[in-house]
Formats: C-alpha cells, structure tokens, sequence
C-alpha cells in the first residue's frame, strides 16, 4: 500500500454532551495536498487532533496506509504536526531547532548535520541556522517550523492553520511555496483551514466540514462551481441565493419561478419541485441596460451601490423579486456606467444557475444584502 495513505471510518469524538465529529468517513490518498476547511467549531481541527494522535476518537477508526492508529500514541505514529504558533524552542537557534527531534531519536552527529542542513536547504533558509526565532520573521518561523517536521521523514505532515498568524500579503506568498514543497517532498499534506482562498489555492482536494460532518469533498473547482448543499455554496465563496419554487426537469434543465419570473437552471437538482434554492456566483452575474432586448433568464433591477475591490467592482442591486444580488464586474481599467439608482436588467446564464433543495440546511450568511466578496472567511 502506498505510504502515507490516510482512511478515517465513521470517525467521531464526543467532549461530554458534545458531539464535536460525527461519524467523518474519508479517504485520502498518498502525495495528496488535503484540506479540511470549515468555520469555528465545525470539527476540522479536532479531526486533525485525532489523526496526530493528541486526541482518541469516542467511535472509529484511523487507518495510515492500512494500520489502525486510533489508540497508537503521537510519537509511534509516523505523522508530524505544523501549528499556527510555529512551537519553535526560542533558546535553540535556527539549526538546533531543526535537528532536535534527529537528536532526541538519537541519531548519529554526522546524520543530524547533514539531514537538518537539507531541510533548510529545501526551505530555502540556508544561513540562517545561527539565529534565534526571535531574530527571524513570521515567514522565517514558519519555515523552521516545516523543516523541524520535515526533517524527521513523516509519511504525513499535518498543518493546523500554520499561515493563520501572517499577514496578507506574504500569507498570499507562502500558499504558494508551501504547495510547491509538498510537490516537492511528495508527502501527504492534511491542511487546516478556515480560509477559503487558501483551501482553494493549495488543495489537489478538499473537504468542507459543518457541525461536525462533511458537507461535501471534492476537487476546488468542483466544490466551488458545484456545491452540493446550501452550506458549501454560502460559506465557500460568496453566493448569490435565492427563493424560487422548482417545477422540475424539462430538455436537462430544471424550471424555477422567483416571485413571478420564469427562470431555467442547468445544474444542481434539476428534477427537484417545490420549495428550492438557486444559486449563483457573483463572477457569472452579467448586467445589462434596462433597454437592452429581453430574453431567457432576466429580471429587471436598480443598482443599490458600488463597491470598489481593486481588481474587480461590486456592483448590489436590487432585482424586482425584492432580493438583492451581487455582481463582480472585472476591473477593466474604464469607468462603469452604472451609479446608485441606474435601472439595469440582470441576465442569470442557464449554465451558470444551480438549484438546490431547500431543506439543505442554510449557509452561514445572513438573508438579505449579500456579504462583500473577501478573500478569507472568519473563524
């Protein structure tokens, strides 16, 4: 079996009357970059917990590369953990941090040099094993803390919100090269996060958690263009949703109504009738004159306001069902013709309009006026 192969089965851990996992089954493959992603208390780090070994499941098992670990305590496990606090000894420098864990396994001098210089080599902080930890930068700490866990061969590396302490910018910097590491070592990266752009920007897949269950795993783009459940569509990315009344699959299309305008989705739960959701994404709204010729899939609406971003422009209007939805018009450089209170006509592309049960419990934002599109979600 592949090393670094990871299986959690029915995998639960209750904290009294708390059930803070609930039966996750999941399956990771070996050299996968894996992201849990979820808000505040949705159980992706206590999942992260389990496999690390600093918590035993209620109910389950952990399965790396076909060994149940469950009950296996942390340093009999060949996994190692990354955390947002980095855990750096500030009395060590640089290079004794890295070689601490070959030194307590007591391994030779000669094999302590060379591995720990490899790790920094491939952190890129060759010259730096003098220095302190308070000598270096939030980016420099995260790169000892890689190299500390790297050095000691795990078959997976664990990462609990390792950027979460960074800034913006060098965070943004650091998405990259971490999974250029992991392409690099060819290891089993488990990431958490609560960040959405980072799940989508490091993950070969990932899993979206909510009470403690999984909503839906997949690919990024796959959890992204097509959500499974309100929740993910809501809370991964910002999501214009909707009420509508399904009638059905006609010609591969489901046929909606909003309020009294007759409207086509061309994924989701298409066969679906009665009370529903549709769901769109900002970035595949298109806005037109109010005097442009009509056609399939519009309702009329008057811009509410306009929010500059940077690269894109938030543009909120109200449509004639009485909701209000989110358009991101790319920043092209020329001024839009649109200002609060320009009527306009919004076009919904039938390929781009999902519609989902409304029984699915709902995402995280509030009804009403959509949140502004960030690049990060809360935790």
């Amino acid at each position: 079996m592949a090393r670094g192969e990871i299986r959690l089965i029915g995998l639960t851990k209750r904290f009294a009357d708390v059930t803070a996992v609930d039966h996750v089954d999941l399956e990771i493959d070996a050299g996968e970059f894996f992201s849990l992603l979820g808000p505040s208390g949705c159980g992706k780090t206590t999942t992260l917990r389990m496999i690390a070994g600093f918590e035993q499941p209620s109910e389950g098992r952990i399965l790396l590369d076909g060994t149940d670990v469950a009950y296996t305590p942390p340093h009999k496990r060949n996994v190692n953990t990354v955390f947002q606090n980095y855990a750096l000894f500030p009395h060590l420098d640089v290079f004794d941090n890295v070689a601490f864990g070959l030194r307590r396994a007591k391994r030779p001098k000669s094999e302590v040099k060379e591995r720990a210089q490899q790790a920094l080599e491939l952190v890129q902080l060759s010259g730096f094993e003098g220095r302190k930890p308070s000598q270096l930068s939030g980016g420099q700490q995260q790169r000892v803390a890689l190299a500390r866990a790297l050095v000691l061969n795990p078959s997976v590396l664990l990462l609990d919100e390792p950027l979460g302490a960074l800034d913006a910018k060098l965070r943004k910097t650091l998405q990259i090269e971490l999974k250029t590491l992991q392409r690099e070592v060819g290891i089993t990266f488990i990431y958490v996060t609560h960040d959405q752009e980072e799940a989508l920007t490091m993950s070969d897949r990932l899993a979206v958690m909510h009470g403690g269950k999984v909503e839906q795993i997949g690919g990024p783009q796959d959890v992204y263009e097509d959500p499974e459940t309100l929740f993910v569509a809501d809370f991964l990315g910002v999501s214009n949703l909707m009420d509508a009344t399904a009638f059905g699959a006609h010609d591969g299309r489901c046929r909606v109504r909003a309020d009294t305008f007759e409207l086509a989705a061309g994924s989701g739960v298409i066969d679906v009738t009665g009370p529903a959701k549709i769901v769109i994404r900002p970035e595949r709204v298109r806005l037109e004159p109010r005097e442009a010729e009509s056609g399939p899939n519009r309702l009329p609406g008057m811009v509410e306001r306009l929010v500059y971003v940077g690269s894109a422009v938030q543009v909120i209007v109200r449509v004639a069902t009485g909701e209000v939805l989110q358009v991101l018009v790319p920043n092209s450089g020329t001024a839009l013709p649109y200002e609060q209170g320009t009527p306009v006509q919004v076009h919904l592309p039938v390929d781009a309009l999902r519609v989902l049960a409304a029984d699915e419990a709902s995402g995280p934002a509030a009804a009403g006026e959509p949140a502004l599109a960030e690049s990060s979600g809360g935790d």
